[in-house]
């Protein structure tokens, strides 16, 4: 009797659906909260105008952020569930083309055509649907739609990030409330992004590089639209 290794090896394939959501949710609640703040103190409005803008920002933000993801990600899934209905159908119909099928798959793959053919029949024999969906269709479980696990990670990714510019906004002093929020949430930005690249294996230095200076971007300019109609006012 044969004994296999059990596989140890550690992949981060599988943190991609909640990771790309989470992310995503964070640096926008940070950068679009900080932005809005920004602006609006830009303008000249009250320090509560400017906190109950920002709290109507994060609320408004994780719902469209749930929403959006829910949809986008619903959507692949859809497409993802009507190509394997359509295999399952063409395996059902015609099994030895479908076995061909994968054959060349394994040969344009480096396979020499006999272990080619001997390896689909065999997978073909134990899930064929599984091996059509992972070779042919590029479909795995790691790498599936997980529309709801989306959202929520979205909305919640993005309340949290949202909450730590309002945080600064509710205790800096009026007269640096811009400069607080701006210089603290680029440094929240930078975390993220270093925290980001770490848990997908990439350099942390350029993770955080990336994200703060495309918050700092947004933040200017919105503190530039922001002080340019508070002028005109």
């Amino acid at each position: 009797m044969i004994k296999l290794n059990r596989h140890t090896e550690r992949h981060r394939t599988d943190r991609i659906g909640w990771l790309r959501a989470s992310v995503l949710g964070a640096n926008d609640g940070i950068v679009s909260t900080a932005s809005l703040v920004v602006g609006v103190a830009a303008a000249g409005a009250t320090e509560s105008a400017v906190l109950m803008t920002g709290v109507a920002g994060l609320v408004a933000g994780a719902m469209s952020m749930a929403a959006g993801e829910y949809v986008s990600v619903y959507s692949q899934a859809d497409t993802e569930n009507a190509d394997l209905a359509r295999e399952r159908a063409e395996i059902a119909a015609d099994p030895v083309a479908e076995g061909r099928e994968l054959t060349a798959i394994y040969v344009a793959r480096g396979l020499d055509p006999e272990l080619a053919r001997q390896v689909a029949a065999q997978l073909m024999a134990h899930d064929a649907i599984g091996a059509h969906a992972r070779d042919e269709l590029g479909i795995s479980e790691a790498l599936s739609a997980r529309p709801v696990q989306a959202a929520l990670a979205s909305a919640g990714s993005f309340a949290a990030g949202a909450a730590l510019p309002l945080l600064v906004t509710a205790l800096a002093p009026s007269v640096a409330l811009i400069a607080s929020v701006s210089g603290t949430s680029l440094a929240f930005l930078a975390g993220l992004g270093a925290l980001a690249a770490r848990a997908g294996g990439a350099d942390a230095l350029k993770g955080a590089w990336r994200v703060t200076f495309w918050g700092a971007l947004a933040m200017a300019a919105t503190a530039g639209v922001g002080a340019l109609f508070g002028a005109v006012v």
